[in-house]
């Protein structure tokens, strides 16, 4: 078995991974596996050299490829292979899964806090479990508050204000009290982009509105993974809210 942290290289695939499929085993049946994680960030070359040894000894050894982008594994070695993808878990997989761990380890988990982990993790077991680790010794209770809190991850009761402020009050009121909200817990404006992407899709809105609306969103989303000023995309956010509460406005 081999890790992206052991060495991969054109060396290693011609040396010792040769030679351990290449020597047949004597007095034992079935076959010798070879495991190769994160298979996508080994150079061309050595998969080049892959090509070879999987297909001369395909009689005693099985090769089992580990990746996380399938486009960075050349083609030749994607046709020699049986594809597995492994989706994000569901909640009914989880829930039980953690239900273990925090009854093992004796940790005070609430019925919104448990909600909050699998939310937040989204499919990812192992990120479910730190949180859950992370929260549980910062705070010692995990709550949806606590779990938010230590996540830096905005509240939906801190979205549903950021909300009501873009929508109800003017400009400049709107983007004092954000940005003393975003001071205060820490929040990353891509994070309350996230949720509030989110609440779009459920408030009312006109379609022809609501499109011009996301175009916006997905605009500011852009200029942020550009590494552009906060500041300057947060008024550009309030804005965006102002106007289609003018257009709604208009339309009524």
């Amino acid at each position: 078995q081999l890790n992206a942290s052991d060495d991969r290289g054109i060396d290693i695939v011609r040396g010792p991974i040769l030679s351990f499929a290449s020597t047949r085993t004597i007095f034992k049946k079935g076959f010798k596996l070879v495991i190769l994680d994160e298979a996508d960030a080994m150079t061309q070359d050595a998969q080049n050299a892959l090509r070879r040894v999987i297909e001369k000894f395909t009689e005693n050894t099985r090769f089992c490829l580990i990746c996380n982008y399938l486009s960075k594994i050349i083609p030749a070695l994607q046709s020699r292979c049986t594809r597995f993808r492994f989706g994000p878990l569901t909640p009914e997989l989880m829930v039980p899964r953690l239900q273990h761990v925090i009854q093992e380890e004796g940790v005070d988990v609430t019925e919104d806090g448990m909600k909050a982990l699998v939310t937040l993790s989204s499919g990812d077991m192992r990120r479910a479990l730190n949180i859950l680790q992370s929260t549980s010794m910062a705070f010692g209770k995990v709550t949806e508050e606590n779990v938010y809190t230590c996540t830096g991850h905005p509240l939906k009761s801190d979205i549903a204000n950021i909300l009501d402020w873009m929508l109800n009050q003017d400009f400049s009121t709107a983007y004092r009290k954000i940005m003393e909200l975003k001071t205060l817990k820490g929040l990353a404006l891509q994070d309350i982009l996230t949720e509030i992407h989110l609440f779009v899709h459920r408030v009312d809105f006109p379609p022809s509105i609501r499109i011009q609306l996301l175009i916006k969103l997905a605009d500011i989303e852009y200029r942020l993974a550009a590494g552009t000023s906060e500041k300057i995309q947060l008024s550009s956010l309030i804005a965006a809210f102002q106007v289609t509460r003018d257009l709604v406005v208009a339309e009524a």
